[in-house]
């Protein structure tokens, strides 16, 4: 069945057709463009696997490109690469996405390579063991940048055990023992549909894609009709609220690098664009008041921000800075100070009315390519089970007032924070932080 989703002003008619086997189709016709972006999606990530499976599907991410049935890993390379597209794959919590992007000519090639590697990789023993070696590696160098790991270290401390407190990549303790049997169970058994989306933006026309997709997934496990409706996430350990933690990752870093965080609010929260508002004026660019306070005024620090993470039942909000290790205490107790001034006193109209712009300009300006155009439609499909049309969207951005977002600002930032910090100091270094 194939349903008109919207007609959008600011790009093309966005189609939508589910396949017997459950498997979603989404496009954006996009005629003033010569390219065309094609993803694979897939509703499962780290936040779906138990504590010995920690890292599978971010393995498992790897794998796929390593060879199929048809092609080996430098035939999947070669292929793309000889027209002059690119390939690329990236894991999250909550969803894996294998994508490509190619002159708007080439899409049956990128469509049929997609799709093959997704449905019908190998997962051959060798190239488990090499690819064992290459996350190692990762990981081993993702510990060298403590300006990334502290963000992880927040996740751990805000989320405790759950899986959303874990790293995407796993660790060492649970990647070198993982088996290829355990990652071919897991691949077997999440990479079904209706937990698959597929995506397509740019020039190109709806009923050719999904007469593609149908040819590429054809006698794959992409085009087994499913016995029972099955749900489109697996059920997952819910998030229980977690007592404020201070974690310490001592290291001889030049720079300190600090974030303190707080559970946030979930993705299908109807607060989500006031946070949106709120995170712009408390720290989202260099008119924040946090980087006005803490770098522009006072020189304490040289990157200064605030963001926000959205799950399908839970978030976090928090705000990073990186300063030098003598000047910590001085940039947490500025932080927060701002974020308790917010909170009792909330924004002013003209943050309001910057925050709201912010919003809109830099959701519009990021869908400049169909990349992310082919992001938004799978997202919206994956995450909200609907697509926003843009214009609805910037309506529901200028709707925020001042009472909704000062209403958040007084939940949000009076919560207990918790903080994660990466540098030249000792696990006792901060009673004074620890709520």
């Amino acid at each position: 069945m194939t349903r008109v989703l919207a007609a959008d002003p600011l790009g093309g008619t966005v189609r939508r057709t589910v396949l017997p086997s459950g498997l979603r189709v989404l496009t954006e016709a996009i005629p003033t463009t010569r390219s065309v972006s094609f993803g694979v999606w897939v509703a499962v990530g780290s936040r779906d696997e138990t504590g010995p499976q920690a890292g599978v599907s971010h393995f498992l991410e790897h794998l796929l490109f390593k060879g199929t049935n048809k092609r080996s890993a430098l035939d999947i390379s070669a292929q793309i690469e000889a027209v002059g597209g690119e390939t690329n794959a990236f894991t999250t919590k909550e969803y894996t996405c294998y994508y490509a992007r190619v002159l708007d000519q080439d899409l049956p090639l990128a469509v049929d390579v997609m799709c093959d590697l997704v449905a019908d990789s190998v997962l051959d023993p060798a190239d488990v063991e090499t690819e064992r070696g290459v996350i190692l590696e990762e990981i081993a160098m993702h510990d060298d940048e403590p300006g990334d790991e502290v963000h992880d270290l927040l996740a751990r401390a805000v989320h405790g055990d759950h899986p959303l407190g874990r790293l995407i990549s796993g660790t060492e303790e649970t990647v070198s023992p993982m088996s290829r049997r355990q990652i071919q169970t897991f691949y077997r058994r999440r990479y079904t549909p209706p937990a698959i989306v597929i995506a397509a933006a740019g020039n190109l026309d709806h009923a050719e894609v999904v007469k593609l997709v149908r040819k590429a997934v054809a006698g794959t496990p992409l085009d087994t009709e499913p016995a029972a409706p099955a749900p489109l996430r697996p059920t997952v350990p819910g998030v229980r609220p977690q007592p404020a933690r201070t974690l310490v990752e001592q290291k001889e870093t030049e720079q300190a690098h600090v974030v303190l965080g707080c559970p946030g609010i979930g993705r299908l929260d109807e607060r989500r664009f006031a946070l949106g508002v709120l995170n712009n004026v408390l720290g989202g660019g260099m008119s924040s008041r946090l980087f006005q306070e803490i770098r522009e005024r006072r020189g304490l620090a040289y990157s200064v921000y605030s963001y926000s993470s959205q799950y399908a039942d839970s978030g976090l909000f928090a705000v990073y800075a990186g300063c030098a290790p003598g000047k910590v205490d001085e940039v947490l107790k500025l932080i927060r100070a701002e974020l308790a001034e917010v909170a009792a006193h909330g924004v002013t109209e003209a943050e309001l009315e910057r925050g709201r712009g912010m919003a809109k300009g830099s959701y519009v300006l990021g869908l400049e390519d169909s990349g992310s155009r082919m992001s938004r439609l799978a997202k919206g499909e994956l995450l909200f089970g609907d697509l926003l049309p843009v214009d609805e969207l910037l309506a529901r951005i200028d709707a925020v007032t001042a009472d909704e977002v000062n209403a958040l600002a007084a939940d949000l930032l009076a919560r207990p924070m918790s903080l994660a910090v990466v540098g030249p100091f000792g696990k006792g270094d901060f009673p004074a932080h620890a709520d």
